[in-house]
């Protein structure tokens, strides 16, 4: 060691500067990486429309008279479930249940109810958001040509068409 100096009063003192942490990813932040590679990469099949009430995505190679009669609610609903008052994780290991139970019964179109939101916290629809996720990656994805959002008689914005590959 050197020369030292002792420090003067009243001398400002100099802080090490400190390590800048970010904060840990979370699952959601995962999940939307992999959106974005999979979009870049152009493995991400599905076109997609969406708003807040609507939400709607397909195949780009389906049939477009097809994807018209589900929209307008002219395919049969040949089976239903109901995922109000699940979490998250509950409602999607139920879809994938119901929808390997149909697609191995030879159903072509079931109907997918999953609330508008309303008693959600800041009635914020998170089944919505997640079901257009859950149909369009994964193993869920592969069973899927369509869906869309219902016409009013068979739940409106609060349940989804599901056009199921045969």
């Amino acid at each position: 060691m050197g020369a030292v100096e002792p420090v003067k009063r009243g001398a400002a003192r100099v802080e090490p500067a400190k390590k800048s942490a970010l904060p840990p990813r979370t699952d959601e932040d995962a999940e939307v990486l992999a959106q974005l590679s999979e979009l870049v990469a152009g493995d991400a099949p599905f076109d997609l429309s969406d708003s807040d009430e609507f939400i709607e995505g397909h195949l780009p190679s389906l049939d477009p008279q097809l994807l018209r009669k589900l929209r307008k609610g002219e395919i049969a609903v040949q089976g239903h479930v109901d995922l109000h008052g699940l979490t998250r994780d509950e409602a999607k290991s139920a879809l994938e249940r119901f929808l390997l139970a149909a697609r191995q019964g030879g159903k072509r179109c079931v109907l997918v109810v999953h609330g508008r939101g309303l008693h959600s916290k800041d009635q914020i629809p998170v089944l919505k958001t997640s079901i257009q996720l859950w149909l369009t990656r994964g193993r869920i994805a592969r069973w899927v040509l369509a869906f869309g959002t219902a016409r009013p008689h068979d739940g409106g914005a609060g349940a989804v068409y599901v056009l199921l590959r045969r």
